[in-house]
Protein backbone atom coordinates (compact mmCIF):
# COMPACT_ATOMS: atom_id res chain seq x y z
CA UNK A 1 0.00 0.00 0.00
CA UNK A 2 1.41 3.42 -0.97
CA UNK A 3 2.37 6.07 1.53
CA UNK A 4 -0.38 8.35 0.20
CA UNK A 5 -3.04 5.72 0.84
CA UNK A 6 -1.61 4.95 4.27
CA UNK A 7 -1.86 8.60 5.21
CA UNK A 8 -5.43 8.73 3.93
CA UNK A 9 -6.36 5.69 5.96
CA UNK A 10 -4.71 7.11 9.07
CA UNK A 11 -6.68 10.33 8.80
CA UNK A 12 -9.86 8.38 8.08
CA UNK A 13 -9.47 6.31 11.22
CA UNK A 14 -8.18 8.88 13.67
CA UNK A 15 -10.30 11.90 12.87
CA UNK A 16 -12.46 13.09 15.76
CA UNK A 17 -15.86 14.74 15.61
CA UNK A 18 -14.31 18.11 16.41
CA UNK A 19 -11.70 17.75 13.70
CA UNK A 20 -14.34 16.66 11.22
CA UNK A 21 -16.36 19.79 11.85
CA UNK A 22 -13.32 22.02 11.56
CA UNK A 23 -12.37 20.79 8.10
CA UNK A 24 -15.85 21.06 6.62
CA UNK A 25 -15.71 22.55 3.15
CA UNK A 26 -17.90 24.36 0.70
CA UNK A 27 -21.65 24.93 0.90
CA UNK A 28 -23.38 22.57 3.28
CA UNK A 29 -25.26 19.72 1.65
CA UNK A 30 -27.74 17.22 2.93
CA UNK A 31 -26.95 13.54 2.67
CA UNK A 32 -29.12 10.48 2.25
CA UNK A 33 -27.56 7.40 3.85
CA UNK A 34 -29.06 4.01 3.06
CA UNK A 35 -29.11 1.63 6.02
CA UNK A 36 -31.90 -0.75 5.09
CA UNK A 37 -31.66 -3.92 3.03
CA UNK A 38 -31.66 -7.51 4.14
CA UNK A 39 -27.92 -8.20 3.93
CA UNK A 40 -28.48 -11.68 2.51
CA UNK A 41 -24.81 -12.17 1.65
CA UNK A 42 -23.88 -11.90 5.33
CA UNK A 43 -26.39 -14.36 6.69
CA UNK A 44 -26.72 -15.68 9.36
CA UNK A 45 -25.12 -12.58 10.94
CA UNK A 46 -27.78 -10.33 9.43
CA UNK A 47 -30.72 -12.41 10.60
CA UNK A 48 -30.36 -10.66 13.95
CA UNK A 49 -28.27 -7.60 13.16
CA UNK A 50 -28.16 -4.80 10.59
CA UNK A 51 -25.34 -5.30 8.10
CA UNK A 52 -24.41 -1.63 8.42
CA UNK A 53 -23.66 -2.15 12.12
CA UNK A 54 -21.16 -4.97 11.68
CA UNK A 55 -17.97 -3.52 13.20
CA UNK A 56 -14.59 -2.75 11.70
CA UNK A 57 -12.04 -2.46 14.52
CA UNK A 58 -15.03 -2.48 16.90
CA UNK A 59 -16.79 0.48 15.23
CA UNK A 60 -19.86 0.01 13.00
CA UNK A 61 -19.29 0.32 9.27
CA UNK A 62 -22.10 2.87 9.15
CA UNK A 63 -20.21 5.22 11.44
CA UNK A 64 -17.26 5.43 9.03
CA UNK A 65 -19.63 6.59 6.29
CA UNK A 66 -21.25 9.18 8.54
CA UNK A 67 -17.82 10.52 9.53
CA UNK A 68 -16.82 10.73 5.87
CA UNK A 69 -19.89 12.85 5.14
CA UNK A 70 -19.38 15.11 8.16
CA UNK A 71 -15.78 15.63 7.06
CA UNK A 72 -17.14 16.81 3.70
CA UNK A 73 -19.31 19.45 5.38
CA UNK A 74 -22.65 17.63 5.66
CA UNK A 75 -24.68 18.73 8.68
CA UNK A 76 -28.03 17.08 7.96
CA UNK A 77 -28.33 13.38 7.22
CA UNK A 78 -31.43 11.39 6.40
CA UNK A 79 -30.96 7.69 7.11
CA UNK A 80 -33.23 5.24 5.31
CA UNK A 81 -33.94 2.24 7.53
CA UNK A 82 -35.81 -1.03 7.03
CA UNK A 83 -36.62 -4.02 9.22
CA UNK A 84 -33.63 -3.32 11.48
CA UNK A 85 -34.71 0.27 12.15
CA UNK A 86 -34.77 -0.10 15.92
CA UNK A 87 -31.16 -1.25 16.06
CA UNK A 88 -29.90 1.39 13.62
CA UNK A 89 -31.75 4.23 15.34
CA UNK A 90 -30.50 3.14 18.75
CA UNK A 91 -26.89 2.99 17.52
CA UNK A 92 -26.89 6.32 15.66
CA UNK A 93 -29.06 8.38 17.99
CA UNK A 94 -29.82 11.97 17.11
CA UNK A 95 -26.42 12.59 15.51
CA UNK A 96 -25.16 14.83 18.30
CA UNK A 97 -21.99 12.77 18.74
CA UNK A 98 -20.94 14.07 15.31
CA UNK A 99 -22.46 17.52 15.73
CA UNK A 100 -25.11 16.89 13.06
CA UNK A 101 -28.86 16.45 12.73
CA UNK A 102 -30.20 13.00 11.81
CA UNK A 103 -33.64 12.19 10.43
CA UNK A 104 -34.75 8.56 10.07
CA UNK A 105 -36.85 7.58 7.07
CA UNK A 106 -38.68 4.24 7.13
CA UNK A 107 -38.74 2.09 4.01
CA UNK A 108 -41.47 -0.51 4.46
CA UNK A 109 -39.86 -2.99 2.06
CA UNK A 110 -36.53 -3.18 0.16
CA UNK A 111 -37.87 -1.66 -3.05
CA UNK A 112 -34.61 -0.33 -4.45
CA UNK A 113 -32.15 2.53 -4.11
CA UNK A 114 -34.22 4.83 -6.32
CA UNK A 115 -37.21 4.13 -4.08
CA UNK A 116 -35.14 5.48 -1.18
CA UNK A 117 -34.82 8.79 -3.05
CA UNK A 118 -38.54 8.72 -3.75
CA UNK A 119 -39.55 8.42 -0.09
CA UNK A 120 -36.93 10.98 0.98
CA UNK A 121 -38.10 13.84 -1.24
CA UNK A 122 -39.74 15.81 1.59
CA UNK A 123 -36.50 15.61 3.58
CA UNK A 124 -34.27 16.45 0.62
CA UNK A 125 -36.35 19.25 -0.84
CA UNK A 126 -35.11 20.75 -4.09
CA UNK A 127 -31.46 21.14 -3.09
CA UNK A 128 -28.53 19.02 -4.35
CA UNK A 129 -27.54 16.13 -2.10
CA UNK A 130 -25.18 13.20 -1.76
CA UNK A 131 -26.45 9.61 -1.41
CA UNK A 132 -24.18 7.17 0.41
CA UNK A 133 -24.66 3.42 0.86
CA UNK A 134 -24.20 2.67 4.55
CA UNK A 135 -22.30 -0.60 4.07
CA UNK A 136 -19.62 0.93 1.80
CA UNK A 137 -16.08 1.45 3.03
CA UNK A 138 -14.31 4.19 1.13
CA UNK A 139 -10.86 5.42 2.17
CA UNK A 140 -9.86 8.99 1.44
CA UNK A 141 -13.17 10.74 1.99
CA UNK A 142 -15.48 12.47 -0.48
CA UNK A 143 -14.68 16.13 0.17
CA UNK A 144 -12.90 16.56 -3.17
CA UNK A 145 -15.89 15.09 -4.99
CA UNK A 146 -18.27 17.36 -3.05
CA UNK A 147 -16.16 20.36 -4.08
CA UNK A 148 -16.13 19.40 -7.76
CA UNK A 149 -19.88 18.72 -7.76
CA UNK A 150 -20.58 22.11 -6.21
CA UNK A 151 -18.25 23.92 -8.58
CA UNK A 152 -19.27 22.24 -11.85
CA UNK A 153 -22.96 21.68 -10.97
CA UNK A 154 -23.78 18.67 -13.16
CA UNK A 155 -27.21 17.12 -12.73
CA UNK A 156 -25.57 14.00 -11.34
CA UNK A 157 -22.11 12.80 -10.45
CA UNK A 158 -21.21 9.18 -9.80
CA UNK A 159 -18.08 7.61 -8.39
CA UNK A 160 -16.39 4.68 -10.10
CA UNK A 161 -13.72 2.18 -9.19
CA UNK A 162 -11.80 -0.22 -11.43
CA UNK A 163 -12.60 -3.82 -10.49
CA UNK A 164 -11.47 -7.23 -11.66
CA UNK A 165 -14.96 -8.76 -11.46
CA UNK A 166 -17.33 -6.21 -13.07
CA UNK A 167 -20.09 -8.79 -13.57
CA UNK A 168 -20.86 -8.50 -9.85
CA UNK A 169 -21.49 -4.74 -9.92
CA UNK A 170 -23.32 -1.98 -11.67
CA UNK A 171 -21.01 -1.15 -14.58
CA UNK A 172 -20.64 2.14 -16.43
CA UNK A 173 -19.63 2.96 -20.00
CA UNK A 174 -18.15 6.42 -20.59
CA UNK A 175 -17.90 8.45 -23.78
CA UNK A 176 -14.71 10.05 -25.05
CA UNK A 177 -15.34 13.12 -22.88
CA UNK A 178 -15.63 11.06 -19.71
CA UNK A 179 -19.40 11.56 -19.47
CA UNK A 180 -21.70 8.66 -18.70
CA UNK A 181 -23.15 6.92 -21.74
CA UNK A 182 -24.69 3.75 -20.34
CA UNK A 183 -25.18 1.88 -17.06
CA UNK A 184 -25.93 -1.82 -16.69
CA UNK A 185 -26.59 -3.66 -13.44
CA UNK A 186 -24.46 -6.83 -13.11
CA UNK A 187 -24.00 -7.41 -16.86
CA UNK A 188 -23.26 -10.82 -18.32
CA UNK A 189 -20.90 -9.13 -20.77
CA UNK A 190 -19.39 -6.08 -19.02
CA UNK A 191 -19.25 -2.76 -20.82
CA UNK A 192 -16.07 -1.86 -18.94
CA UNK A 193 -14.25 -2.59 -15.70
CA UNK A 194 -15.64 0.55 -14.05
CA UNK A 195 -17.97 -0.33 -11.18
CA UNK A 196 -20.34 2.02 -9.43
CA UNK A 197 -19.15 2.97 -5.97
CA UNK A 198 -22.03 3.46 -3.55
CA UNK A 199 -21.75 7.26 -3.50
CA UNK A 200 -23.92 9.44 -5.77
CA UNK A 201 -24.47 13.20 -6.13
CA UNK A 202 -27.74 14.54 -7.51
CA UNK A 203 -29.57 17.78 -8.09
CA UNK A 204 -33.37 18.06 -8.07
CA UNK A 205 -33.67 16.42 -11.52
CA UNK A 206 -33.33 13.00 -9.88
CA UNK A 207 -36.76 13.34 -8.28
CA UNK A 208 -38.37 13.38 -11.72
CA UNK A 209 -36.19 10.45 -12.75
CA UNK A 210 -37.20 8.18 -9.86
CA UNK A 211 -40.86 8.92 -10.53
CA UNK A 212 -40.48 8.13 -14.24
CA UNK A 213 -38.80 4.72 -14.11
CA UNK A 214 -40.49 1.34 -13.71
CA UNK A 215 -39.53 -1.48 -11.31
CA UNK A 216 -36.90 -3.87 -12.61
CA UNK A 217 -37.35 -7.62 -13.02
CA UNK A 218 -36.55 -8.05 -9.33
CA UNK A 219 -39.33 -5.62 -8.40
CA UNK A 220 -37.08 -2.72 -7.38
CA UNK A 221 -36.63 0.84 -8.54
CA UNK A 222 -33.00 0.76 -9.60
CA UNK A 223 -30.81 3.84 -9.17
CA UNK A 224 -28.96 2.78 -12.33
CA UNK A 225 -32.24 3.12 -14.26
CA UNK A 226 -32.81 6.57 -12.78
CA UNK A 227 -29.31 7.69 -13.77
CA UNK A 228 -29.80 6.20 -17.26
CA UNK A 229 -33.05 8.18 -17.52
CA UNK A 230 -31.07 11.35 -16.79
CA UNK A 231 -28.56 10.41 -19.50
CA UNK A 232 -31.29 9.66 -22.04
CA UNK A 233 -32.96 13.01 -21.30
CA UNK A 234 -29.74 14.84 -22.09
CA UNK A 235 -28.89 15.76 -18.52
CA UNK A 236 -25.26 16.14 -17.53
CA UNK A 237 -24.09 13.01 -15.74
CA UNK A 238 -20.38 12.99 -15.00
CA UNK A 239 -18.17 10.36 -13.45
CA UNK A 240 -15.14 10.49 -11.19
CA UNK A 241 -12.83 7.59 -10.41
CA UNK A 242 -11.76 6.94 -6.83
CA UNK A 243 -8.08 6.17 -6.34
CA UNK A 244 -8.08 4.91 -2.76
CA UNK A 245 -9.39 1.58 -1.49
CA UNK A 246 -13.13 0.99 -1.85
CA UNK A 247 -14.82 -2.10 -0.46
CA UNK A 248 -18.43 -3.20 -0.73
CA UNK A 249 -18.61 -4.95 2.64
CA UNK A 250 -21.42 -7.29 1.69
CA UNK A 251 -19.43 -10.50 2.20
CA UNK A 252 -17.31 -11.96 4.96
CA UNK A 253 -14.00 -11.71 3.12
CA UNK A 254 -14.71 -8.08 2.18
CA UNK A 255 -15.41 -7.27 5.82
CA UNK A 256 -12.14 -8.86 6.89
CA UNK A 257 -10.25 -6.84 4.28
CA UNK A 258 -11.83 -3.58 5.43
CA UNK A 259 -11.08 -4.54 9.02
CA UNK A 260 -7.45 -5.14 8.01
CA UNK A 261 -7.18 -1.69 6.44
CA UNK A 262 -8.48 0.03 9.56
CA UNK A 263 -6.36 -2.01 11.95
CA UNK A 264 -3.27 -1.25 9.90
CA UNK A 265 -3.52 2.36 11.01
CA UNK A 266 -4.38 2.09 14.71
CA UNK A 267 -2.00 3.40 17.33
CA UNK A 268 -1.19 1.40 20.43
CA UNK A 269 -3.28 2.16 23.49
CA UNK A 270 -3.77 0.13 26.66
CA UNK A 271 -6.71 1.36 28.72
CA UNK A 272 -7.52 -2.07 30.14
CA UNK A 273 -5.50 -4.57 32.17
CA UNK A 274 -2.52 -6.55 30.86
CA UNK A 275 -0.76 -8.80 33.37
CA UNK A 276 3.00 -9.25 33.60
CA UNK A 277 2.78 -12.72 32.07
CA UNK A 278 1.34 -11.37 28.84
CA UNK A 279 3.12 -9.89 25.85
CA UNK A 280 1.83 -7.08 23.64
CA UNK A 281 3.64 -6.91 20.29
CA UNK A 282 3.16 -4.20 17.70
CA UNK A 283 0.17 -1.87 17.43
CA UNK A 284 -2.47 -3.12 19.84
CA UNK A 285 -5.47 -1.42 21.45
CA UNK A 286 -6.76 -2.84 24.73
CA UNK A 287 -9.92 -0.92 25.54
CA UNK A 288 -11.14 0.00 29.01
CA UNK A 289 -12.40 -2.88 31.10
CA UNK A 290 -10.65 -5.47 28.92
CA UNK A 291 -8.30 -8.01 30.47
CA UNK A 292 -5.36 -9.80 28.89
CA UNK A 293 -3.93 -12.59 31.05
CA UNK A 294 -1.17 -15.12 30.27
CA UNK A 295 -1.52 -14.31 26.59
CA UNK A 296 0.21 -12.89 23.54
CA UNK A 297 -1.51 -10.22 21.47
CA UNK A 298 0.33 -9.45 18.25
CA UNK A 299 -0.90 -6.42 16.37
CA UNK A 300 -2.37 -4.80 14.61
CA UNK A 301 -5.27 -5.93 16.78
CA UNK A 302 -7.91 -4.61 19.14
CA UNK A 303 -9.43 -6.09 22.30
CA UNK A 304 -12.78 -4.51 23.08
CA UNK A 305 -14.29 -3.16 26.26
CA UNK A 306 -14.98 -5.78 28.91
CA UNK A 307 -13.39 -8.58 26.87
CA UNK A 308 -11.24 -11.32 28.42
CA UNK A 309 -8.25 -12.87 26.67
CA UNK A 310 -6.72 -15.64 28.79
CA UNK A 311 -4.01 -18.18 28.00
CA UNK A 312 -4.45 -17.38 24.33
CA UNK A 313 -2.83 -15.96 21.23
CA UNK A 314 -4.46 -13.09 19.34
CA UNK A 315 -2.76 -12.64 15.99
CA UNK A 316 -2.60 -9.75 13.52
CA UNK A 317 -5.73 -8.24 12.01
CA UNK A 318 -8.01 -9.52 14.75
CA UNK A 319 -10.81 -7.50 16.34
CA UNK A 320 -12.13 -8.96 19.59
CA UNK A 321 -15.42 -7.24 20.30
CA UNK A 322 -16.81 -5.95 23.60
CA UNK A 323 -17.55 -8.55 26.29
CA UNK A 324 -16.01 -11.39 24.31
CA UNK A 325 -14.08 -14.26 25.90
CA UNK A 326 -11.08 -15.90 24.27
CA UNK A 327 -9.63 -18.62 26.49
CA UNK A 328 -7.10 -21.35 25.68
CA UNK A 329 -7.39 -20.46 22.00
CA UNK A 330 -5.62 -18.96 18.99
CA UNK A 331 -7.22 -16.33 16.79
CA UNK A 332 -5.93 -14.47 13.74
CA UNK A 333 -7.36 -12.29 10.95
CA UNK A 334 -10.85 -12.53 12.38
CA UNK A 335 -13.70 -10.47 13.79
CA UNK A 336 -15.54 -11.47 16.97
CA UNK A 337 -18.78 -9.59 17.55
CA UNK A 338 -20.02 -8.54 20.95
CA UNK A 339 -20.40 -11.23 23.60
CA UNK A 340 -19.02 -14.13 21.57
CA UNK A 341 -16.72 -16.75 23.09
CA UNK A 342 -13.90 -18.93 21.76
CA UNK A 343 -12.65 -21.52 24.22
CA UNK A 344 -10.25 -24.43 23.89
CA UNK A 345 -9.82 -24.09 20.11
CA UNK A 346 -6.31 -24.42 18.74
CA UNK A 347 -6.61 -22.15 15.71
CA UNK A 348 -9.25 -19.88 14.17
CA UNK A 349 -8.47 -17.58 11.26
CA UNK A 350 -10.25 -15.71 8.46
CA UNK A 351 -13.47 -15.88 10.45
CA UNK A 352 -16.47 -13.73 11.36
CA UNK A 353 -18.16 -14.87 14.57
CA UNK A 354 -21.55 -13.37 15.42
CA UNK A 355 -22.86 -11.80 18.59
CA UNK A 356 -23.19 -14.16 21.53
CA UNK A 357 -21.85 -17.11 19.53
CA UNK A 358 -19.86 -19.87 21.20
CA UNK A 359 -17.01 -21.85 19.62
CA UNK A 360 -15.54 -24.47 21.92
CA UNK A 361 -14.00 -27.90 22.24
CA UNK A 362 -16.09 -30.88 23.25
CA UNK A 363 -14.67 -33.01 26.08
CA UNK A 364 -17.51 -35.50 26.26
CA UNK A 365 -17.34 -39.03 24.87
CA UNK A 366 -17.60 -39.95 22.10
CA UNK A 367 -15.16 -37.32 20.85
CA UNK A 368 -17.01 -35.72 17.96
CA UNK A 369 -17.68 -32.35 16.36
CA UNK A 370 -21.03 -30.87 17.34
CA UNK A 371 -22.63 -27.86 15.65
CA UNK A 372 -25.65 -25.63 16.02
CA UNK A 373 -25.59 -23.58 12.80
CA UNK A 374 -28.16 -21.16 11.48
CA UNK A 375 -29.37 -20.90 7.89
CA UNK A 376 -26.64 -19.98 5.39
CA UNK A 377 -23.89 -20.66 7.94
CA UNK A 378 -20.45 -21.93 7.01
CA UNK A 379 -18.27 -24.32 8.99
CA UNK A 380 -14.80 -25.40 7.85
CA UNK A 381 -13.00 -28.08 9.86
CA UNK A 382 -9.46 -29.29 9.38
CA UNK A 383 -8.57 -32.97 9.21
CA UNK A 384 -7.04 -34.78 12.15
Amino acid sequence: MSGVVLCAVREFYRVSAAALTSVAIGVQMKALVLAGGAGTRLRPITYTSAKQLVPLANKPILFYGIETLVEAGVCEIGIVVGDTWREVEAAVGDGSRWGISVTFLRQEAPLGLAHCVLIAQDFLGSEPFVMYLGDNFLVGGVQDFVRSFQQDQPNAQILLSKVSNPCQFGVVELDSQGMVRRLVEKPTVPLSNLALVGVYFFDACVHEAVRAIEPSDRGELEITDAIQWLVDKGKSVRASTVTGPWIDTGKKDDLLEANRIVLDMIESRVDGFVDVSSKIVGRVVVESGAQVRDSVVRGPAIVGKGALVANSYIGPYSAVGPDCRVEDAELEHSILLKGSAVQGVRRIEDSLIGRGAMVGRSVDQPRAMRFLLGDHSEAHVCGS
